[in-house]
């Protein structure tokens, strides 16, 4: 494995650049996230004038972070309009899953639009070996691309807390490690380290459900069951994110046991270790999560049987979600969401008898089941941390000095 990163990696500011205000900052993240936008709806969601925005706006367009569009008419009296918008290709990300098993990793542009992707398995989870393995899937990608990375996001199922530091993470019998700083050191670029579910929320905050909704919950369903939450437009992150509490939230008091001994409990009836148990069990061989969903689909009665207490079981916890934080969107995600199409009556139904009545529908979206929207996960938490964190034009009279 190489230990040498290559040149086109490092993105370095031009000399004599001042960094971008926090206000230029929020208005490229705005156009970022709605864009293609108006000036005119740009204004109203900043709360400035026009002609505010226009000032605010020129140093990012004279320094290519945003785009005008061509002329149109944005359905307000007057003139077409050019609206604003970036330049996706003008950054690119790296987005990094890693499983107890494999590593996933993505390249993406400025939103999180996935370009590449790539995975490679590890037999030897140290920390040493995976910042090995990370940093050769960062060469690869980003020379089948022949582009500059402006940053990292690594997602793991595990605690991460503030500085990159992987506090835990089970599947890699990890405590304590300083994953973002070695990487970074390794990579020469900014690392950010992330829980996986949270990333997902990440993701969805700026580049999914969080574009309609300033508040959601995210569940996922795969190797385990994860829970995120957006407020206010803001992921929410605590010292306990991370520990997996919502993998053994109770859901049926006849269910079967999960590993701890818990009854019932979301892992129990939701992972797809579980689901693939009860039916292996009765079949007498051991069936895949493919294999599970095609038996209930030709109806076997054993395959039916679980995966319909499976979809009660996950509408009773899209509706404690929901309950509980008063949220009206919940975002189903995870590799175990096949699940869902077939069985979404079962699934609504069971939401629908734990709501009120006189409550707000919820609206459940649905992600895909592909591994690589973890890895897109990482890289959104990436761009939420490093886009536009590049240097802008020196400002007007400030000459350098020759």
């Amino acid at each position: 494995m190489s230990s040498v990163l290559p040149s086109a990696f490092r993105r370095p500011a031009p000399d004599g650049a001042a960094a971008l205000p926090e206000s230029a900052l929020e208005l490229a993240r705005t156009v970022l996230i709605r864009g293609p936008v108006s000036r005119r709806e740009l204004a109203r969601d900043l709360k400035l004038s026009v002609a505010s925005l226009s000032r605010l706006g020129k140093p990012l367009l004279d320094a290519g972070l945003l785009v005008e569009g061509e002329l149109v008419v944005d359905g307000s009296v007057g003139r077409p309009v050019r609206l604003l918008d970036v330049r996706a290709d003008s950054a690119h990300f790296l987005g990094v899953k890693v499983t107890g098993d494999f590593i996933q990793a993505v390249l993406t542009d400025l939103r999180a639009t996935i370009l590449a992707s790539a995975a490679v398995p590890i037999a030897d989870t140290s920390v040493e070996a995976v910042v090995a393995a990370i940093a050769d899937l960062a060469g690869s990608l980003a020379g089948r691309y022949d582009v500059s990375l402006t940053g990292v996001g690594v997602s793991l199922g595990g605690q991460a807390v503030t500085g990159g530091v992987v506090r835990r993470a089970p599947y890699l019998d990890w405590r304590d490690v300083p994953l973002g700083t070695l990487l970074a050191g390794r990579l020469g670029l900014p690392v950010e380290v992330d829980n996986d579910v949270t990333a997902l929320a990440a993701a969805e905050q700026w580049f999914g459900a969080g574009r309609d909704a300033a508040n959601f919950a995210v569940v996922t369903v795969g190797a385990g069951v994860g829970y995120g939450l957006v407020m206010c437009k803001g992921v929410v992150r605590t010292g306990d994110t991370g520990l997996g509490l919502g993998g053994h939230f109770p859901l049926d008091p006849n269910g079967p046991l999960c590993m701890e001994g818990h009854r019932g409990c979301s892992t129990a009836m939701l992972s797809i270790g579980s689901i693939c148990s009860q039916i292996s069990a009765t079949v007498g061989r051991r069936v895949g999560y493919a294999e599970a969903l095609e038996l209930a689909a030709g109806g076997n009665r054993v395959a039916v049987a679980v995966f319909e207490a499976a979809a009660r079981a996950l509408g009773r916890l899209i509706a404690a979600a929901a309950n509980l934080t008063m949220v009206t969107t919940v975002v189903l995600g995870g590799e175990g969401v096949g699940m869902f199409a077939p069985m979404e009556q079962v699934v609504r139904a069971a939401v629908a008898a734990d709501r009120d009545p006189e409550a707000t529908p919820v609206e459940i979206s649905v992600l895909s089941a592909d591994f690589t929207g973890w890895a897109r996960g990482a890289a959104a938490v990436a761009i939420q941390a490093q886009a536009f964190v590049v240097a802008a034009p020196p400002a007007a009279g400030a000459a350098g000095h020759g």
